[in-house]
This record gives structure tokens, C-alpha cells and sequence, in this order.
């Protein structure tokens, strides 16, 4: 198999050894809609699961190696012919299948967990490579705790299983022990001494427990890996894996003559997404994709950042699809600074009533110590009179529903000075306002995500909603805040719809 040299393969294994989190397990459904993400996303591999340790694993492997085209779909087995069993049938429909096979190679690991020794280990590794070989061509082989592992014996080990038909060799950091000099030197020792290594990639896969994940990672490319093994947030078993934002913005920022297929305007997307799907919040101060990665309050830094914005970003936030402020907005701020902040929210300028929306910003930023960006979304969403010319607002929202009812939603809209007015029906309140609005507007759209998050809490609480709106192919995301879900849902709706118009 021919290989780009200078190519980093990126393997995700956020739905394997993400999900291993207590508390942050997925059904079949919510792995397929992130794997498809993952797929746009650019990554090379995706880690499907783990099918002999449950009958749910194996069958979301399937259905993922159904729904996924391009990526390799891979499953991990120990080295055990009954676990190659499973995976193989697992990965029966996979458009490019790959078995994850592998034991550990640390003394530890062999004395105190397989109670063996380091011939009989090598057997049992040799012997898993070849019969995983006659299912699947692609091969991977992890050499578990090669972090802590005798560097001849792991070179023995490698040379064996490249031998025997492995692909890839995985050289896990499996306790986060490594410092990137000596991980670096592991993967430097493995091209230098194993006579086979040109026939595989060398994949890193280091844990976070000291924090050196991502530095662990970079420091194996350098020295000749070719593959990374990362998941979505880091997320993952205590401290958590390398950070797929992490190592791909490295690679990307930094001239090491390496590059990588993932399209990084999607990570703050996919981020969210996974963080809600997993239930695990992402830190304020995560690297590349926390809320404050680009947010500047400091005097000195906002004055310097205005001058020439290098001399406090490496990053620009789009190149993350990130909608984070690089300003605070405060009731000293102009037209221009808010401008550019609707803009960055999705907002054409041409299109805005500048004039009306800043007076109420200025309004709302005298009663607040800073603005934040689901403020000004609230102003674009909400209000009497709509924020974008020519643009639909609503004029009336009536809803009934109830245990004997189908829900039914009237609603009048204001667009270029005309109500029209429709009602329909639907399987609940904001099903059924939706409904009408498309009525009334007759544009062919798709609603393909919809969140409701309050904002602070009690009975009488603000709802936000997020909607993801497909039109003419693209996607637009629209914003709607009220005390009121339904009437949140509507502007959320209408925003979208008045952004592609």
C-alpha cells in the first residue's frame, strides 16, 4: 500500500475510547449522527467499538460500517480468536474494514496481567495478527503500554507483527506516563531498529494522566508516526485521550512538512455536539475549542490584539468555527464593533437595521457588565420589529394542544409591510408552529438539529434555542430566545429563514 509520506492519518476513537467515560454512553442512533460529522470532518479511521464486549457495541460497529463511506470503520479485539470472531462479522458491511488487535508489551502488563512471559506474549501477538489477517486486509496492532515497555522487546514485537501481515502498529502510551523526549526516542528507536517498518504506519496513542498528551503525540510525528489516535474534546478514560482539535491545529500552525485531511472550521460544531451528546461540559480554557480560547478582556490585550491581531492570536477563531468574541462588547462600543460581531454570527450587514438594533444593544449593554454572544442573538431574534430588512417577523403565535388534541398552531408574519396568516397541525406545539410558518413562507427547507437550553434557571427561565436549518444545500443555524419554548422555537425558525433570504 503507497502511502503520502508527509501525511498525518488521523484515527478517531471518540466513539471506543471516548465512550468508555462513565456516564457518557451512546445509543446506535447518536453514534451513527457523530460518525457522519467525523466524516465530514475529515478523519481518516473511526473507531466503531469494541463488538465482543456487548451485544450494543457489535451492533453499532454494524451499523456504522453501513452508514459511513469514505473513513475506515475499525474494531478492537484482544488477542483472542474469539474477539476476531465477533469483529470480523461486525464489520461484515464496512466499505473499508479494519480489526484493531493487540496485548499488552510491558513487563508489567506481562507479568501482572497475562501472568506470561515475554516468548509466549510474542506468540499470542504473531498468532492474533495472522488469524485477523485472513478476514481483513488491514491490520492494526496495538502493543498495549508500549509507553512503559523494554524498547528491544517492543522492537522484537513490532518487527513480529509487521511480519505476520500488521498494516499500522499502535505504540500506546496507555498510562500517560511518557515525557514527549523520551516517547519521541520510543518512536525514533522503532524506525531506527525494526528492519520492517517501512511495510506499516507507526500510530501514537498517548493518554492525558500528566497532561502531555497532545505534546506526547506531536513528538511521535516528528520522530516518523504517520498516525494519531485522538478523540473529539479529549474526552476519554481518566484525564482523557489526545485531543483531535489539539494535534490538528499543531500540524497546521506549525511548518513540520506534515499535513492532514481534517476540514478544522468544523470543530466547534462537532464539539458542541459531542459535548451534549456525552453529557461532559468542555472546560472554558480548552485549547482551541473552549469559549474563552479567543476571548480578549484585557485593556493592554484588546489594544494590542485591534492594532495588528497576531500579537495575541496564532489562530484565527473562523479557522475553528469558532463564535467566540474577540472584543468584549460593551455600552462604549460603536456601530462598527457591533457590525462585525453580527457578522461574525451569521448576519448579513447589508441586510440588518443597524440603527434599531444598536439602540436597543446600547440599552441592553447599560444595564450589563459586558455583552455576550446570546445577547446579541437575542436582540436579532427577538423584538417588535424585525432586525433584518425585508425579513419575516412574527405578529401573532396562538397554540393549542392537550391529551385529547393534535396541536395546532395559528400564526400571523410581518414581511414588507403584509401579514399573511396560516394555521396548521402537528405532533406537538412547535411541531405544529413550524408547520404553519412553512406555509406561509413556501420555502423548501430541512430542520436537521434542534437544542433548547435554558439560560438560568426557575419556572420562569429564558429558553434558547438552536435550530440547523438545510436550504439550497447549505446549512444556517438560527437563534430564538423566550420565556415561552414555542414562541423560542418559532424566532429560532424565522431566523434561520431570514438568514439564507
Amino acid at each position: 500500500m503507497i502511502h503520502d509520506p508527509n501525511k498525518v492519518y488521523i484515527f478517531d476513537t471518540t466513539l471506543r475510547d471516548g465512550e468508555q467515560v462513565p456516564g457518557c454512553q451512546l445509543d446506535t442512533n447518536q453514534k451513527i449522527e457523530i460518525a457522519k460529522e467525523l466524516e465530514l470532518l475529515g478523519v481518516d479511521i473511526i473507531e466503531a467499538g469494541f463488538p465482543i464486549s456487548s451485544p450494543g457495541d457489535f451492533q453499532s460497529v454494524v451499523e456504522l460500517s453501513k452508514a459511513i463511506k469514505e473513513p475506515t470503520i475499525c474494531a478492537l479485539t484482544r488477542a483472542i480468536r474469539g474477539d476476531i470472531d465477533v469483529a470480523a462479522d461486525s464489520l461484515k458491511y464496512a466499505k473499508h474494514p479494519r480489526i484493531h488487535t493487540g496485548i499488552g508489551a510491558s513487563d508489567m502488563h506481562i507479568k501482572y496481567k497475562f501472568n506470561s512471559t515475554r516468548e509466549k506474549i510474542l506468540e499470542r501477538a504473531v498468532d492474533a495478527v495472522k488469524y485477523a489477517k485472513t478476514f481483513v486486509e488491514d491490520i492494526e496492532f496495538y502493543a498495549e503500554d508500549a509507553g512503559r515497555a523494554d524498547n528491544a522487546y517492543l522492537a522484537q514485537m513490532v518487527e513480529a507483527v509487521i511480519a505476520a501481515g500488521a498494516t499500522v502498529v499502535n505504540i500506546p502510551d496507555t498510562n500517560g506516563y511518557c515525557l514527549p523526549d523520551e516517547y519521541g526516542a520510543k518512536i525514533k528507536y522503532l524506525k531506527d531498529h525494526v528492519k520492517n517498518i517501512d511495510q506499516a504506519i507507526i500510530s501514537v496513542h498517548c493518554h492525558n494522566d500528566l497532561g502531555l498528551a497532545t505534546a506526547n503525540s506531536i513528538s511521535g510525528i516528528i520522530n516518523g508516526a504517520r498516525q494519531i489516535e485522538c478523540t473529539i474534546n479529549g474526552i476519554g478514560e481518566r484525564a482523557g485521550n489526545t485531543a483531535l482539535e489539539e494535534v490538528a491545529m499543531v500540524i497546521k500552525t506549525h511548518n513540520l512538512g506534515l499535513h492532514t485531511n481534517i476540514n478544522s472550521k468544523q470543530f466547534t460544531y462537532i464539539s458542541g455536539m459531542v459535548s451534549r451528546m456525552m453529557r461532559m461540559p468542555v472546560q472554558p480554557n480548552k485549547a482551541i475549542i473552549g469559549k474563552n480560547a479567543f476571548a480578549h478582556s484585557s485593556g493592554i490585550h484588546q489594544d494590542g490584539f485591534l492594532k495588528h491581531r497576531e500579537n495575541y492570536e496564532i489562530i484565527n477563531p473562523e479557522d475553528v468555527g469558532l463564535n467566540s468574541a474577540d472584543i468584549i462588547l460593551t455600552a462604549r462600543s460603536g456601530r462598527h464593533a457591533l457590525k462585525h460581531h453580527l457578522q461574525r454570527l451569521g448576519y448579513d450587514s447589508e441586510k440588518i437595521h443597524i440603527d434599531e438594533v444598536y439602540e436597543r444593544f446600547l440599552t441592553l449593554a447599560d444595564e450589563k457588565l459586558d455583552i455576550t454572544d446570546d445577547d446579541l442573538l437575542s436582540l436579532m431574534s427577538n423584538g417588535e420589529a424585525s432586525s433584518i430588512k425585508n425579513g419575516y417577523n412574527i405578529s401573532y403565535l396562538q397554540v393549542i394542544c392537550g391529551d385529547e388534541n393534535i396541536a395546532s398552531a395559528t400564526v400571523k408574519l410581518e414581511v414588507d409591510g403584509k401579514t399573511t396568516e396560516a394555521t396548521a397541525k402537528g405532533n406537538g406545539p412547535v411541531d405544529a408552529t413550524i408547520n404553519a410558518i412553512k406555509s406561509l413562507t413556501n420555502e423548501d427547507t430541512k430542520l436537521t438539529e434542534f437544542t433548547i437550553q435554558s439560560m438560568h434557571k426557575g419556572s420562569d427561565d429564558v429558553s434558547k434555542v438552536n435550530m440547523r436549518v438545510d436550504y439550497g444545500g447549505k446549512s444556517f443555524i438560527g437563534y430564538g430566545f423566550s420565556t415561552d419554548i414555542v414562541k423560542a422555537s418559532a424566532n429560532a425558525y424565522l431566523d434561520a429563514i431570514n438568514k439564507f433570504l
